[in-house]
């Protein structure tokens, strides 16, 4: 059973920033891409990272959110600087694999004005 765990969700104020971590547990495949997607109320894909490295950003972050992973912890990180209040959404990561799509349970994150 794979598990995604988030962190690093909160408040902060515009202009600001914060780094959301998302560790995969379970029986996970070493070749899979992982990434974020926010809902507030529309969903946007953030950002992608596959397990080689390349990286993919949705037009509205790019310049200000830094997607990584760790691939030993099977973990992903998304550095969020420059926040603004559009930006507040519940974060959710995913892990696809070449059998499926998996989901944190998400973390929410608002940036006041």
């Amino acid at each position: 059973q794979v598990q995604l765990v988030e962190s690093g969700g909160g408040l902060v104020q515009a202009g600001g920033s914060l780094r959301l971590s998302c560790a995969a547990s379970g029986a996970i495949s070493s070749i899979n891409v992982m990434g974020w997607y926010r809902q507030a109320p529309g969903k946007e894909l953030v950002a992608t990272i596959i397990s080689g490295g390349r990286t993919n950003y949705a037009d509205s972050v790019k310049g200000r959110f830094t997607i990584s992973r760790d691939n030993a912890k099977n973990t992903v990180y998304l550095q969020m600087n420059s926040l603004l209040p559009e930006d507040t959404a519940v974060y959710y990561c995913l892990l696809d694999t070449p059998l499926r799509r998996y989901w944190g349970q998400g973390t929410q994150v608002t940036v006041s004005s």
